[in-house]
């Protein structure tokens, strides 16, 4: 018996002076893929890419901090395709990452009009891969998550990392509603999910739940 090809590919670059990870993912069967949260360096993602044989469906946002969303304006340019993400509360992160680029050292972020806002509940397609999505506040009040249910994989954001969670020491955080996402919204998913984090190394949900110094079930339970 051979096995089945994983129905999912994925890839990671680190972009911006703060090392966000653009994160493109791809249906093994069609070779579409989308790129989640281009902050920066488009043409060296767009050329690897190509020189996968890929081609670009979509840009999926998942929160409006100009390392994760200041290069999308670029790359909806040089693909014609929508920028999809995040939900419609980061509207103001949007508004300002020409401004917090400015700040931060990346002078070429630029705003952008999404084609869709997302909510919670909504799925989106790529290829022959079905994907979930999560409103996730906390970190922001419009951050969302995508996940994969057939390949138990998702990219969260700088909703959770490997050992940490989001900051919430932005306008409008709020480390409460941080918490209840990831309790609520990330565990249910499954402990063999493994998942990208906006910043940092691939873990999975269980490792997270085991030894994460935030969010471990046993520090979880020390609060209650």
């Amino acid at each position: 018996m051979t096995a089945s090809p994983a129905p999912l590919g994925v890839f990671v670059t680190p972009v911006t002076p703060l090392q966000q990870n653009c994160t493109v993912v791809w249906c093994t069967t069609t070779q579409r893929c989308a790129v989640i949260d281009p902050g920066g360096s488009v043409d060296a993602v767009l050329g690897e890419v190509a020189r996968r044989g890929l081609t670009v469906e979509a840009i999926w946002i998942t929160h409006g901090h100009l390392d994760h969303a200041g290069g999308a304006a670029e790359m909806q340019e040089k693909t014609g395709v929508e920028i999809i993400g995040p939900h419609r509360a980061d509207q103001f992160w949007i508004d300002g990452i020409a401004a917090q680029g400015q700040m931060y050292g990346v002078p070429e972020a630029r705003g952008f009009t999404p084609t869709r806002w997302l909510a919670d509940g909504d799925t989106l397609t790529l290829g022959q891969t079905r994907w979930q999505v999560f409103h996730t506040p906390g970190h922001t009040p419009g951050h969302v998550i995508f996940h994969c249910a057939e390949a138990r994989f998702a990219q969260v954001g700088d909703v959770l990392f490997r050992g940490s969670v989001g900051r919430t020491d932005f306008p409008q955080s709020d480390p409460q509603a941080l918490i209840r996402s990831i309790v609520e919204k990330l565990w249910p998913l499954g402990d063999d999910v493994t998942f990208v984090p906006g910043h940092g190394p691939v873990s999975t949900f269980g490792q997270e739940r085991r030894d994460n110094a935030f969010v471990a079930d046993r520090v979880l339970a020390s609060r209650a």
